[in-house]
């Protein structure tokens, strides 16, 4: 089995920021547990940020809020936590780790996503341990990728991944906020994420982390979309890979896997890359693109929003504005405005008859 395994900023440092040795050991223990049972393991790995805040004596209160700031800190912090994992899976273990920074664009361009999975593919294939993080020192939107969460879910559908285990500091996702009512218990079965559950969840508990039960429930719902089985479970309790590996009963929060793996395709259009615009379509084309797998012709379009270009990839919308699909548009914004309601015999010759091919469409999970 392919397990993509993923650790929090707040399970790997102290209040402080620094760095827990015992906590990076845990890890190893962990990962040499699964690779000893014969599975193969990606590790997403959180902490730069912090773990280069007080290397520089900007811990706790004197963190800082500038963005460019944080990014020098986690250039900083990236060396110290690698360091820590080398030696520590090195001393112990007898395993090569190899460090993988990745970005926004590394799953939004086709070609740059299917680089990288080759090279994790490539690295798996010579035993060394692969440890994926966000390129915090370059990425944009103050160091929000959408957090190491949505990296691991990209990497398990990637890759075709069995397994994707968030762990967190807390059991999984439970029935309240532990923080507001002590007789919250844990949800251990979730079948399909939805509105109801991701209600629950609450934003992060540290402020040591961007992430939080919100991001962990996106990510579920973008990896068992694609086919992979999701476990959120908590970072400290003995055995937990192996156990949510195994699928032992209690060990977290898991998410069963969508019936039927959607073609790699698919999943990177409808979760990695992003969208530039909107279509929006009447009633017809709404049911024919739910129903009948058909493509989006013009006729059905009753507008175009975002000055998309041909071969952007486009959120489609219903009348009310509800997206309810996503594909790589055939036609640009500007041209599609020009022929949105007519019939192809009544397109131009140098325009694209077909506005999404059913083959670049995805009917996106509902919720």
């Amino acid at each position: 089995m392919l397990v993509i395994a993923k650790i929090g900023t707040s399970s790997v440092t102290d209040d402080a920021g620094r760095l827990r040795s015992d906590a990076i050991e845990t890890v190893a223990r962990e990962v040499a547990a699964v690779h000893a049972a014969g599975h193969q393991v990606v590790l997403v790995s959180s902490g730069a940020v912090a773990a280069g805040l007080p290397a520089l004596g900007l811990g706790g209160d004197e963190r800082p809020r500038d963005p460019r700031v944080l990014q020098a800190v986690a250039s900083v912090g990236q060396v110290h936590l690698m360091e820590r994992y080398g030696a520590v899976f090195g001393k112990h273990h007898d395993t090569v780790v190899g460090q993988l920074l990745v970005v926004p664009t590394d799953f939004g361009a086709r070609d740059k996503y299917l680089h990288a999975r080759a090279t994790l593919e490539a690295m798996l294939e010579l035993g060394v341990l692969p440890i994926v993080n966000e390129n915090d020192a370059l990425a944009d939107d103050e160091l929000r990728f959408g957090d190491n969460d949505r990296i691991a879910a990209l990497l398990a559908q990637a890759l075709a991944a069995d397994v994707l285990v968030l762990l967190t500091d807390q059991a999984g996702l439970l029935t309240a906020d532990p923080r507001l009512d002590a007789s919250a218990s844990l949800i251990e079965d979730i079948a399909q994420v939805d509105r109801e559950l991701e209600a629950l969840a609450g934003d992060s508990g540290s402020n040591r982390g961007t992430g939080g039960m919100t991001s962990k429930l996106a990510a579920a719902k973008m990896a068992t979309w694609a086919g992979v089985r999701t476990v959120i479970a908590q970072a400290d309790r003995s055995g937990v890979l192996l156990d949510a590996v195994t699928g032992e009963p209690g060990v977290g929060t898991t998410v069963r896997a969508r019936q039927g793996r959607l073609p790699a395709r698919k999943v990177w259009i409808a979760f990695a890359v992003g969208a530039a615009g909107r279509i929006s379509v009447d009633a017809g084309a709404r049911a024919a693109l739910l129903t009948g797998g058909s493509s989006l012709l013009p006729a059905g379009v009753v507008s175009a929003d975002g000055g998309f270009d041909d071969g952007d990839a486009v959120e489609v919308a219903d009348a009310d504005g509800a997206v309810f699909a996503k594909g790589i548009s055939r036609i640009s914004a500007s041209d599609l405005l020009l022929v949105a309601g007519r019939r192809s015999s009544q397109v131009p010759a140098d325009v694209s008859p077909v506005a999404i091919h059913r083959d670049d469409l995805v009917v996106l999970p509902e919720g």
